[in-house]
């Protein structure tokens, strides 16, 4: 686990550009603590590394690493890393878990090793296999690859962008990083607002899918691409080629029964958990006291029997209707785990806000983020440099309220409607959700496109908010549409796929990222392989759902006598939630000071008159709560923060916006 950056330029002055290196190498040591290293390369000449950046003054490319050391603490695993024949070189942020397997082959091949690095094994493969290493990789990467003789420059990224990788071109310059600060180092750029994406964030609370970014200028490797840059065509402008090379878009279903899916989802966890727990310093875990963190904690436990020292570390809500802890316990007791808590308040929230802002990079969607980032903080007290997390889980087996409604949907596709009805009555009487809103959810699923809007204003669902100001984002060509709409004759399975590959687990992602490495830490997630997630996303929507509306049915059975049944048989879900609400009335002259500042006013897509007005309502009871409080205001505070442009139309600073 580390960080990454480089670039492909001309025309800069060596003193200039060893200076810009630099200040990349600094901005990415939080994601690297314990080295780094540069690389130069110039045409016609060897590649050079070393622990200056002098060795890439005056060079055509160049080459920034930063170092967590977790596999071969050695300094044979230091990078940037160059093959012994002087043709390859490799930057590379993550963990290649099947690394002994494909060393194996390798050696077999005729291959030769002088580190126990997965870093060397991820060159040799890409070496020997070139692009066809890709789809055979088992782990979580970003990664820039030189291939001096071909002359190319790779840049790639794991099948469902576990770890970032951003980009950003202009004349005489191509440059690419693990975090947009260390990018906009190395490729200065005026922070502007990219409009799609900003209405993707403000409206939906979405942000971080496919290539773009919420800056216009920066862009992503998307998740299951790699990026080829041309090196002797580069300088004349010639864009990148970017391909998949891997696709987990669901096909036809599996014909499974459930107890064979069951057993079939347990070995391959139990097997991904296997190879996540390679690593030569102490490994932990998050653990929420849910399904999916206590399958993690229990199934350590399971593997690596008495000799681990396991620790878990969670979040504990100071409201006692969102409190998991006796989950905690019992789940932590269950696998003897040495449990860690932490129980946050809002002051805190207040005084970590800057440093949360300036670890994601981009705006994020509720404070359960700040939840997390404490949980990373204590481990990082308690000595832990690996974490185990269960994201993806929800995305893979139905963990969210809305899924249900994706099920019913598809029992009405496909003319069963009895089997619908007494799913929506199941759902009901067990889990509390309305009736109502609930089939009108699932009715709304089955329509075009083109009915959308008229279906959401019946069901009374806004789709233009008053404080959103809608007339700028449609001079900007931003029409109000949702993403992730997929279409298939089960919907379910088409909703769980745009949650993992567009709407929901981007951004997790990215949040788990950056608050884990904000403390220097590796963050694992053993639901996201390739073959756990196809194998899931192939399952009977009935075996994700039951005909009592019971989520993740198939993870539950498949981790019975595993994780405690009174943990298994739990029908809630809380997860890291914070008490949100609560929290922003405790520091409502915070909040309106910053609705009410200079910063809020350069923000000419919130409509300020409304946007008061409307919290005002929330505050006396009169509206619902919902997280578009928070999103209003860590949009101001990163438009303050970073200085983001809006474009003609924004008010001038301190005007009142109705």
């Amino acid at each position: 686990m580390c960080g990454i950056a480089g670039w492909l330029r001309s025309g800069a002055g060596a003193g200039a550009e060893r200076d810009a290196l630099r200040r990349a190498s600094a901005l990415l040591a939080h994601r690297g603590p314990d080295d780094l290293g540069f690389l130069g390369w110039r045409p016609g000449a060897a590649p050079r590394a070393g622990r200056e950046p002098d060795v890439a003054g005056g060079a055509a490319l160049a080459l920034v690493h930063r170092r967590l050391s977790i596999l071969d603490l050695s300094e044979a695993g230091w990078q940037p890393f160059i093959s012994a024949d002087g043709r390859h070189a490799l930057v590379f942020n993550g963990e290649i878990y099947n690394y002994v397997e494909l060393r194996e082959e390798l050696e077999n091949e005729g291959a030769r090793f002088r580190s126990r690095s997965d870093t060397e094994v991820l060159l040799a493969a890409l070496a020997r296999w070139g692009a066809a290493a890709l789809p055979r990789l088992v782990g979580m990467f970003a990664f820039a690859w030189l291939d001096t003789e071909a002359r190319r420059l790779v840049l790639a990224r794991d099948p469902f962008g576990i770890k970032p990788l951003f980009w950003a071109r202009s004349a005489g310059t191509f440059a690419f990083a693990s975090e947009i600060p260390a990018l906009l180092a190395l490729q200065p750029l005026a922070p502007r607002a990219n409009p799609r994406r900003l209405y993707d964030y403000v409206r939906f609370g979405i942000t971080d899918h496919g290539g773009e970014t919420m800056l216009e200028g920066v862009r992503q490797v998307p998740a299951a691409h790699a990026l080829t840059l041309d090196l002797d065509v580069a300088d004349a402008g010639a864009a990148p080629a970017l391909a998949r090379y891997v696709d987990l878009e669901p096909g036809e279903p599996l014909d499974l029964g459930f107890e064979e899916a069951a057993a079939g989802l347990r070995q391959r966890f139990l097997e991904s958990v296997r190879l996540h727990l390679r690593s030569d310093v102490p490994i932990g875990t998050a653990l929420s006291g849910g399904i999916d963190s206590s399958s993690l904690v229990a199934t350590m436990r399971r593997l690596e029997g008495p000799r681990l020292e396991l620790h878990a570390f969670s979040y504990v809500a100071d409201d006692p209707a969102l409190s998991e802890e006796r989950w905690v316990d019992l789940a932590g007791a269950a696998a003897g785990a040495i449990v860690h808590k932490v129980k946050p308040g809002p002051e805190e929230l207040v005084a970590d806000l800057d440093d949360l802002l300036a670890a994601q990079d981009e705006p994020f969607g509720s404070t359960s983020i700040y939840a997390q980032y404490r949980v990373f903080r204590l481990a990082r007290d308690a000595g832990i440099r690996v974490m185990l997390d269960g994201q993806g889980a929800d995305e893979l087996f139905a963990g969210y309220d809305p899924f249900v409604a994706a099920r019913v949907a598809t029992l009405l596709r496909r003319g069963r409607l009895g089997e619908a009805w007494r799913l929506a009555r199941a759902v009901q009487a067990r889990r509390g959700l309305a009736l109502p809103p609930l089939l009108a959810r699932a009715f709304g699923l089955l329509l075009p496109r083109a009915l959308e809007g008229p279906a959401r204003r019946l069901v009374g669902q806004e789709l233009a908010p008053a404080w959103l100001d809608e007339g700028w984002f449609a001079a900007r060509g931003v029409e109000g549409a949702a993403l992730g709409r997929r279409r298939g004759r089960d919907l379910l399975r088409a909703r769980l796929a745009d949650s993992l590959l567009e709407t929901s687990l981007p951004m997790l992602l990215r949040y788990e990222d950056r608050n884990s490495m904000r403390f220097s830490i590796e963050s694992r997630v053993p639901f996201l392989t390739v073959e756990l997630a196809r194998f899931a996303l192939a399952l009977p929507e009935a075996h994700v759902i039951d005909a009592q509306g019971t989520s993740k049915a198939v993870l539950r059975a498949a981790m019975r006598g595993i994780v405690p049944d009174a943990i298994l048989d739990r029908r809630d879900k809380i997860g890291f939630a914070t008490p949100e609400r609560r929290w922003l009335g405790t520091l409502r002259p915070w909040v309106e000071r910053v609705l009410a500042s200079e910063a809020a006013a350069r923000v000419p897509v919130l409509r300020l008159g409304a946007v008061r007005a409307e919290w005002t309502e929330i505050l006396a009871g009169r509206r619902p709560f919902d997280f578009r409080v928070w999103r209003w205001i860590n949009l101001v505070r990163w438009s303050e923060r970073l200085g983001v442009d809006y474009g003609a139309g924004a008010p001038a600073p301190g005007a009142a916006a109705g």
